[in-house]
């Protein structure tokens, strides 16, 4: 399956830049040093998970399906290239074929990880892996941060909607990955119009302070927006008086006005406000969205709050205070020869300042307890336990460079609301701690 047939209506340019400048001259070394074609295994990880958080979230894995095949060096790259010394004509001319024909395995989207988890696993040779390193970070760190916020305020949430709103606070391509990162988090809806083009996420919104400013009255702004949406409208009630916008939007708008929004104030004090007045005006099944610099604890304030939706900007597409997740992409081993059949040696870099690194191919398993409930995070390098044959996490992403696990961002949003109920209880608990399970090495 590819894109077409997923419906997705938009082409992703030349990848090939999207890396760092080392990468490149790694590759001119290891050609004319007569290794880069030893037969090599890279692995993204992370030593540790953000201080305070159980569990990470894997997102930005279709993301990365699409760089990969979009990875390709054409006459303007390596102009690009030549033009500006890069790397020299062999290693040019080696850049203009390249297309990746390795394999690549890794945790699905929207799976839970923990410290040492090998997230995802490139093998081919030394030259084509290589390159990918940047890539692959990039989206992985950036997309899987923002994830994890967004699960831990779908948590907090419960079953009121979460709406991604946070395009004006980031770059404007951050922003549309972080509202697809935000859906495989819990999210159901988002304000950027790009995301839902590229990624068929719901979208939403109405209207801004700015638009009732615009009018000389408030309820000419009110009648205007009704007018022209409909009495199921989300009308914004902050931006003179609370109790008089709610009033005047129902006498506008009548009992099956759709909502009402709260963008400031003490939220919790003025939503049971609106609330009871929206039902003694008799607009009983009205809602009430509330914004305003939301995280996850102010969401988990709101719990006993009569709110039917938050909306989330800055603090989801900052990742709620830690915008990467410090993965890493390490070589863990390699063939001693360029030897098709040359067998794999364990590499690892030894290190001080805790950047040590596990060697070997890896796999890794979840082991349950009698509850059924993960109690391990178990990761190995030999084979794998009878027992934990069937709690395999890796599955396989890409073989002979082909694309072959490409899956609806739906599928993703639900294996992680399916993950999370594996877990511990606590693992969706607030406060700080460690990681929620111990990562177990065999």
């Amino acid at each position: 399956m590819n894109a077409a047939d997923l419906g997705l209506p938009v082409d992703v340019p030349s990848t090939a830049l999207f890396t760092d400048q080392y990468e490149l001259t790694m590759l001119q070394a290891a050609l004319r040093g007569g290794t880069a074609d030893r037969r090599s295994v890279f692995e993204v990880f992370t030593r540790r998970l953000p201080e305070g958080r159980r569990y990470g979230v894997v997102a930005g894995t279709g993301r990365v399906l699409d760089a990969v095949e979009n990875f390709r060096f054409d006459g303007a790259v390596i102009g690009f290239l030549r033009e500006h010394g890069i790397v020299d004509e062999p290693t040019l001319a080696w850049l203009a074929d390249y297309r990746f024909g390795g394999d690549i395995w890794g945790y699905p989207e929207g799976e839970v990880y923990f410290p040492g988890s090998p997230i995802l696993r490139v093998e081919g040779s030394f030259a084509e892996c290589v390159l990918l390193e940047t890539v692959i970070l990039s989206i992985l760190n950036h997309d899987s941060a923002i994830a994890a916020a967004a699960s831990r305020m779908s948590a907090a949430a419960g079953d009121r909607r979460l709406i991604e709103m946070g395009a004006r606070r980031t770059h404007e391509l951050s922003a549309v990955a972080a509202a697809r990162a935000a859906f495989v988090g819990g999210f159901s809806s988002t304000s950027d119009l790009a995301a839902g083009f590229r990624y068929g996420i719901p979208t939403v919104g109405t209207s801004a302070h700015a638009f009732t400013l615009l009018h000389d009255t408030e309820r000419d702004a009110f009648r205007a927006q009704v007018d022209s949406l409909g009495r199921g409208t989300t009308l914004l009630v902050d931006t003179y008086d609370v109790a008089e916008a709610v009033r005047t939007a129902v006498e506008i708008a009548g009992p099956e006005l759709g909502a009402v929004r709260i963008d400031s104030g003490d939220l919790l004090l003025v939503a049971h406000r609106v609330r009871q007045q929206l039902d003694e005006l008799g607009a009983r099944d009205t809602k009430i969205v509330v914004t305003s610099d939301l995280d996850e604890y102010a969401i988990a304030s709101l719990a006993a709050a009569p709110v039917d939706a938050y909306g989330v900007g800055t603090q989801l597409v900052t990742g709620s205070g830690h915008p990467t997740c410090s993965m890493v992409y390490k070589l863990v081993a390699r063939a001693e020869s360029a030897d098709p059949g040359a067998p794999l040696r364990s590499v690892a870099k030894k290190s001080l300042g805790g950047k040590m690194s596990v060697g070997g191919r890896k796999w890794a398993a979840r082991r349950l307890d009698a509850y059924g409930v993960a109690e391990a995070e178990v990761v190995g390098t030999g084979p794998v336990p009878a027992e934990l044959a069937d709690r395999q996490l890796l599955m396989e992403l890409v073989k002979g460079g082909d694309v072959v696990a490409r899956e609806p961002l739906e599928a993703a949003r639900e294996r992680h609301m399916a993950a999370l109920t594996g877990l511990p209880m606590s693992a969706i608990q607030l406060s700080r701690g460690e990681a929620v399970i111990p990562t177990e090495y065999v």
